[in-house]
């Protein structure tokens, strides 16, 4: 199974043109999502006159050559290695991430590559393909049923949903169902697959069409604050926040009488 491109295979009943009008369609919602984001939530807004204000504030000049490396070392450590997070939660994010990232990459290659009839998949990209989707489960259903902060800390039901659950519940259902859809394809289950390829359709108009709901869109915004505040730490202007205290910390003995578990 994992070494079949479920897309070449769905060519036979539907045109693979539609197939990759409909990914088209998809990246059409992240753009105009993420602009209804931005324009409603005025979240770059802010950032570009967080920075100006951060600007004026600086006690030093950074030169080209030291902004670069600052880049170049947050994108490596807060992006790539989610090193912000520890222990479990970095586990869960990288995996979610990576596997995402990998699902995503190689549905773009099999359907506009290989999603004939005709075409000869190379066996590593459907193999990708699964393993992607396997890690995006693994990594968003750990968050989901065990780290999330309100079940985790705050004794809320896992079953609990709110708005900004959006994202990770439609992503982790997504791959679920695409995992599904591909083994009934591959046992040649006739109906089931049919309903599990329209529920996979439908999860992802949900994904990427709601945009505008989710927290789909701080994936672009992560990267950007991410950098502007290691810049800010450097030039002194410290994101516009008073300098750190020279005492030390004091919490008191209650600090003593439970795990670190509030965030």
């Amino acid at each position: 199974m994992i070494t079949i491109n479920p897309f070449s295979e769905l060519s036979k009943f539907v045109p693979s043109i539609a197939i990759q009008l409909f990914v088209v369609a998809m990246i059409i919602l992240v753009v105009v999502g993420t602009l209804f984001d931005i324009i409603h939530k005025k979240n770059v807004k802010y950032f570009f006159e967080n920075a100006k204000k951060a600007k004026k504030q600086a006690t030093t000049t950074v030169s080209v050559g030291k902004k670069t490396t600052i880049v170049l070392k947050t994108v490596a450590s807060d992006i790539l290695t989610n090193s912000e997070l520890d222990g479990k939660r970095r586990l869960a994010h990288l995996l979610g991430m990576y596997g995402t990232i990998i699902f995503w990459a190689t549905s773009a290659i099999m359907i506009f590559c290989y999603s004939t009839t005709k075409s000869v998949t190379p066996s590593i990209l459907p193999a990708l393909w699964h393993l992607g989707a396997i890690m995006t489960c693994l990594g968003g259903y750990w968050f989901w049923f065990f780290l999330r902060v309100d079940v985790s800390a705050e004794g809320y039901p896992w079953h609990r949903i709110v708005r900004a659950d959006l994202f990770v519940l439609s992503l982790v259902i997504t791959a679920t169902l695409g995992l599904i859809w591909s083994y009934l394809q591959f046992k040649n289950i006739d109906g089931w697959d049919t309903l599990f390829l329209i529920l996979f359709g439908l999860s992802n108009l949900v994904l990427f069409g709601g945009i505008y709901w989710s927290k789909f869109a701080h994936m672009f915004y992560k990267p950007g604050a991410a950098i502007q505040k290691h810049l800010a730490e450097e030039d002194g202007s410290n994101e516009n926040l008073p300098e750190p205290t020279d005492k030390p910390k004091q919490f008191g003995l209650g600090i003593k009488r439970e795990a670190p578990r509030h965030y």
